[in-house]
């Protein structure tokens, strides 16, 4: 993924739309954003993981962020001169992150970073982090904070190797290292320690429906591919969308998709006027990032033998497809979270 590509979408305004023009942003709001998500996962563009940046990494930034560090970071952010990451997962430690063991140790006007990450989206590019860390304190609390680390100002920082991984291969997912890493205190997100649960929960509904948003345009793109293909590929004499079974199969899941799409709005809705709560967005997650599974895998049956080949957009869709039940939240957690309220 050459870094002009994303110096290129900053030019264009992709990048942290939402942020305010006073810190270089475009000045918009979260629709912008989910506009920008939706376009590109339509177009196939889904790997840049621009979402991640605008949706998951900068709500963090522009909404509780100091002003020194919104000052500092969300230009840089918005013209890609930057990437920024989240480094929460661990390798004993991904939905449950009360169970993560990186730890930030306060020194004097400093705090010391220790321990290890994983799975980290963009990790392998990223010139910022967010680092979720235990911050142990006299009285022994070891509640978690989150820290800004600015990887090539500081040092300790050891990126790992970029994961093979099935699908999404530009997204650049990474093991990262931290060794005595030192940062100033106003690292801390928000300035205060012991805050970094509840920081998360705060963006969690907003994260889970970018995986719903890019679920929902990968499903309108499959059906559309399918669509295309089934009404030129023939066999025996006629055109495949000419047969039943397969015009009553893209039936179903057109419908599927539609009402999809209703719910996914709704959610939107929601989201923008701030009553878009934590369980309706597990439901979004769940429901999108399963149906998408299933339509993906449907159609990529309907282009018979090409559907598995690599040239083909759909087989593509069908490798990326997978990841959407894992990251984000598993969908065994988005049922956890949503049987709380029953």
């Amino acid at each position: 993924m050459p870094r002009e590509t994303w110096r290129k979408a900053g030019q264009a305004g992709l990048l942290m739309a939402s942020a305010p023009e006073a810190y270089g942003g475009s000045g918009g709001n979260i629709l912008h954003d989910i506009i920008i998500t939706d376009r590109l996962a339509r177009a196939g563009a889904h790997e840049l993981m621009i979402s991640v940046v605008n949706m998951v990494f900068g709500p963090y930034v522009c909404s509780l962020a100091t002003e020194a560090q919104k000052s500092a970071w969300i230009p840089k952010l918005a013209s890609g001169e930057w990437l920024g990451a989240i480094a929460m997962s661990e390798p004993g430690a991904g939905s449950d992150l009360q169970a993560i063991r990186t730890t930030a140790r306060r020194d004097g006007g400093d705090y010391v970073i220790n321990g290890q990450k994983i799975f980290t989206t963009l990790g392998h590019f990223a010139d910022i982090l967010m680092v979720a860390c235990k911050t142990p304190s006299d009285d022994g609390n070891r509640a978690i904070s989150l820290f800004f680390v600015p990887v090539g100002e500081v040092s300790g920082v050891r990126k790992g190797r970029k994961l093979d991984k099935i699908g999404l291969s530009a997204a650049g997912t990474a093991e990262i290292f931290f060794e005595d890493v030192r940062v100033p205190a106003d690292s801390l997100l928000g300035g205060e320690q012991g805050l970094g649960f509840r920081q998360m929960m705060t963006n969690l509904a907003e994260e889970r429906m970018v995986v719903a948003i890019e679920s929902m345009a990968m499903i309108e793109r499959a059906l559309a591919e399918t669509i295309d293909y089934v009404k030129t590929r023939k066999a025996f004499g006629k055109a495949i969308i000419d047969f039943q079974n397969t015009a009553f199969v893209l039936a179903e899941m057109k419908t599927q998709a539609n009402a999809a799409r209703v719910f996914v709005d709704y959610c939107i809705g929601r989201l923008l006027d701030g009553t878009l709560d934590g369980a309706t967005a597990a439901m979004a997650k769940l429901h999108l990032s399963e149906l998408q599974g299933r339509i993906v895998d449907q159609c990529l049956q309907l282009f018979g033998g090409y559907g598995y080949i690599n040239e083909y957009p759909i087989a593509r869709m069908y490798r990326d497809a997978r990841v959407s039940r894992i990251y984000g939240g598993t969908s065994e957690i988005m049922k956890l979270i949503i049987s709380r309220t029953l």
